[in-house]
């Protein structure tokens, strides 16, 4: 069964350690061969700016990064494809991984609409308007001050929708997050969980996850402990019921998974520690679903959704 994965930090572990081989660096949870024995077939790579790099020289470390995506991840391999549109998706051959490059918050773009469109043409195809905190764009889920969409925001967004851009919402301040639904005609959540199970500021409460089914949107569970569960380890279980959840609220056709693997510290579900382990998500999901929800959570789900025609 095919496996679409909605965000991982690929990119950000190599940006730090430029020793890293994609195909089976055990530095990386998600490598080559990893994908290939947890039956993953197409795969997002965030680009992530560390709150490291200085602002002024945020934008390079992005272009660094997507520099590393085509340099040590699609050259060196020739079953790994990049992803711009809906006919790449599907024609995809047997043998072939998909490669979806993604941006974690717009930071790097500064206050300039020319970066988003540079970046737009290297090959971007889902924006995250913001990581935690604030930007030019809209406030983060832990800034203090809530605000949503700028002015500069807005205009960004428009951005997206003219080029039909995944827009971000994983990571948006609560007011931010009205405001996409408001004016972006492609919003979706890469990597967020339900509030109502887990009361961590970044998951979604019923209202904004109802809103996102309303769209016609999806939702990427993800396997971050702290938003799965409120005790000390997370399981698949807990992966499992956030899932149910999403379908309780009318979300069985809007609901599929970003892991986040690479971007936890290694702290993660017990028996869900790389992207091998999909296959015991899998097994689990079969317990309880048809083989057409399991399909369609796994995969579906996300590729109907893919705006770029």
């Amino acid at each position: 069964m095919k496996i679409f994965d909605a965000h991982c930090d690929v990119l950000y572990k190599m940006f730090l350690d430029s020793t890293i081989n994609f195909n089976d660096s055990e530095k990386l949870e998600v490598n080559l061969n990893g994908m290939k024995s947890g039956g993953v077939k197409v795969q997002c790579f965030a680009i992530f700016i560390p709150d490291s790099v200085h602002p002024d020289m945020r934008f390079n470390a992005a272009l660094y990064m997507i520099e590393l995506f085509y340099e040590k991840i699609i050259k060196p391999f020739s079953q790994i494809r990049v992803i711009s549109n809906r006919i790449d998706l599907e024609n995809l051959a047997a043998d072939e991984i998909g490669a979806i490059l993604t941006l974690e918050g717009c930071d790097a773009i500064g206050y300039d609409l020319v970066k988003l469109k540079t970046l737009l043409r290297l090959g971007v195809t889902s924006i995250g308007l913001t990581w935690n905190y604030s930007n030019y764009v809209s406030d983060g889920i832990l800034e203090e001050r809530g605000a949503g969409l700028s002015t500069f925001g807005k205009k960004v967004v428009s951005i997206l929708n003219t080029t039909q851009t995944w827009c971000d919402v994983s990571h948006l301040s609560e007011r931010g997050f009205w405001d996409v639904i408001e004016y972006s005609d492609y919003p979706f959540a890469s990597h967020s969980n339900c509030y109502s199970l887990c009361p961590n500021p970044r998951n979604l409460m019923n209202d904004q996850i109802e809103a996102l089914i309303d769209r016609d949107s999806v939702i990427g569970i993800t396997f971050v402990p702290e938003f799965l569960t409120s005790r000390k380890t997370a399981t698949v279980t807990d992966v499992l019921r956030h899932l149910e959840y999403v379908c309780s609220l009318g979300g069985e056709e809007h609901v599929g998974f970003g892991s986040d693997f690479d971007g936890t510290n290694g702290k993660l579900p017990k028996g869900l520690m790389n992207v091998k382990d999909f296959h015991q998500l899998m097994n689990e999901l079969v317990k309880y679903y048809s083989s057409i929800q399991v399909e369609n959570f796994m995969y579906r789900n996300f590729i109907r959704r893919y705006p770029r025609k």
